[in-house]
């Protein structure tokens, strides 16, 4: 199998990165969750605290990746970001009970800026449907990482401009999807397609 660290230098940028440092960060506005649900006054000061708690943990996290200036890394950032809504989920269940934990999951997941990648639930339908073998995987695994790092690092060329994010998204999507294409057999790649067939761009938030 070809060195797979030749994956992550087949997604270059062919275009001159633009600052976005007057960029205004948005996160969720977990007051509006509080119309949706009818919550007692022991919970709303549970609630209150948990995600300011959490809030300012990731604006913390922000902000230290911002002062990286343009080596911000938008894909640690991500990362930190998922692990810090499951934590809070955690103590979130201790507050809520499990009709408004529901609620509240699915909340967060809709207004919760997702990374731009196969998730961990479609990779592993991905290794089990198409029965990929383990470097098979290893391949759809790496292209997956590339892709996201890819699209991440041309964040502030795109910036502001949905059709340019699209047009890059699909750019990089090619080439993770050829990456892969060379490594599985055409049986696997054909299953492969059909499992990622509606994953496409959705708009930045």
């Amino acid at each position: 199998m070809k060195n797979m660290k030749t994956l992550l230098f087949a997604f270059v940028i062919g275009a001159a990165v633009i600052s976005c440092s007057g960029e205004k960060k948005k996160g969720i506005d977990y007051n509006q969750f509080k119309t949706e649900v009818k919550l007692t006054a022991e919970q709303e000061k549970s609630y209150d605290e948990i995600t300011k708690k959490y809030q300012d943990l990731q604006e913390q996290n922000y902000q230290a990746a911002k002062a990286q200036g343009g080596n911000m890394d938008r894909v640690a950032l991500g990362i930190k970001g998922e692990e810090l809504r499951a934590q809070q989920a955690l103590e979130m269940a201790k507050v809520l009970d499990a009709p408004q934990m529901e609620k509240f999951n699915k909340f967060v997941d809709e207004n919760s800026r997702k990374r731009p990648r196969y998730n961990n639930e479609l990779l592993e339908r991905i290794k089990t449907e198409a029965q990929l073998s383990e470097e098979e995987f290893k391949v759809v695994n790496a292209a997956n990482d590339a892709f996201e790092k890819a699209f991440s690092d041309a964040h502030d060329v795109y910036h502001g401009n949905n059709d340019l994010a699209k047009e890059y998204w699909e750019k990089f999507d090619a080439q993770r999807k050829a990456a892969i294409q060379k490594a599985l057999t055409p049986e696997h790649y054909t299953k492969f397609e059909k499992i990622v067939k509606d994953v496409q761009f959705k708009g930045r938030k």
